[in-house]
């Protein structure tokens, strides 16, 4: 019996992807400057972050501006460096997990926001940190069908709200050390924003073909972690372990169909901690040295980490080079695509 979901694309390639990078530094040792009461008074050592979780620093968006301005910056650069007239955009797919209320769509603000057609379909997709995974996916199907030419994906995240929540929530009196711990992944998130313009291969040769993916449910976690704008709860180690067997099984049935355990020139990972990173690539036999990190100064910026990571490292890929995103989401969903550059 399958586990797995696969999918091969045939028409659909990666015309651009770009970031925006928020602009206010925000360090780990200023989150231990804040919470040095607290963690005397439970007798944690101050550090966890830096020492352990490899994370220095993380960005929070200025004052006045917002993390769909954010989505709208990288959905504007992206659109522009691909070279298409925006009236041909067909579907824009916002995935952020951040948002300020249930309705509307994020999505209409960010349409709004870029001056998109009226004929351009908009709406949002949330699935944890794997949603920008998830619309390129949905991209490669809606072009491959021929409903649409251009996709435009956008993310933009802000986790400055639930950060400053989560240190007034441990700064109580009557925290405690399990406490601690069970928001601790709170103070991990970063804020940022990245976009991707996919078109069909046939009319852009010089694009980055999208090839297939495969995606692994073990929904039976779905509570192992749990967030909204108050706070987010995780218990560390039942993810992590948790985590790390779907990607596993994931792998495992996948580098049967597609020969993706060798060969691979980047292995983009959503970026989490070098706890996560340094574990995923030992488990799945991964060259670590192939694994381009912005965690340590971005944080984990949700599923905006994998496109934003990849911004970064396409300057420096060449025609012809393999590259795997990598992920796994709250609930949990794994899901891994192949592009070739």
């Amino acid at each position: 019996m399958r586990g797995n979901t696969t999918h091969r694309f045939s028409n659909t390639t990666i015309l651009t992807v770009s970031n925006a990078d928020a602009s206010r530094v925000v360090t780990s040792a200023e989150f231990d400057e804040q919470l040095a009461d607290t963690y005397q008074r439970v007798r944690l050592r101050p550090g966890l972050l830096e020492r352990l979780v490899g994370i220095r620093e993380r960005r929070w968006w200025p004052d006045g501006v917002t993390f769909v301005d954010g989505a709208a910056m990288a959905g504007a650069k992206a659109i522009s460096e691909s070279g298409i007239d925006p009236a041909g955009i067909g579907l824009m797919v916002n995935t952020s997990v951040s948002r300020e209320h249930l309705e509307p769509s994020t999505a209409t603000a960010v349409h709004h926001a870029l001056g998109l057609p009226s004929s351009c379909q908009n709406f949002d997709i949330t699935n944890a940190c794997l949603g920008f995974v998830n619309g390129i996916e949905l991209a490669g199907a809606m072009i491959d069908s021929g409903r649409v030419d251009y996709v435009l994906v956008v993310n933009g995240e802000d986790s400055r709200k639930v950060q400053e929540r989560t240190i007034a929530n441990l700064s109580r009196p009557d925290t405690t050390s399990k406490d601690v711990m069970s928001q601790f992944a709170s103070l991990t998130l970063g804020s940022g924003a990245a976009a991707m313009v996919l078109g069909r291969a046939d009319r852009h040769p010089e694009g980055h073909r999208v090839v297939a993916s495969a995606s692994r449910a073990g929904t039976e976690h779905h509570g192992l972690c749990i967030g909204d704008n108050d706070g987010m709860y995780t218990d560390l180690k039942g993810l992590l372990d948790a985590g790390l067997q779907l990607s596993e099984d994931l792998w495992d049935e996948a580098t049967q169909e597609f020969d993706w355990a060798g060969g691979m020139d980047r292995y983009v990972i959503h970026q989490v901690s070098q706890v996560h990173t340094n574990a995923v690539c030992e488990r799945l036999g991964i060259d670590p040295d192939r694994v381009p990190r912005t965690f340590p100064e971005r944080g984990n910026i949700g599923p905006a980490s994998v496109p934003f990571t990849l911004a970064g490292e396409a300057h420096d890929l060449v025609d012809g080079d393999r590259v795997l995103l990598m992920g796994i989401g709250s609930g949990l969903n794994a899901s891994i695509l192949e592009i070739t550059w």
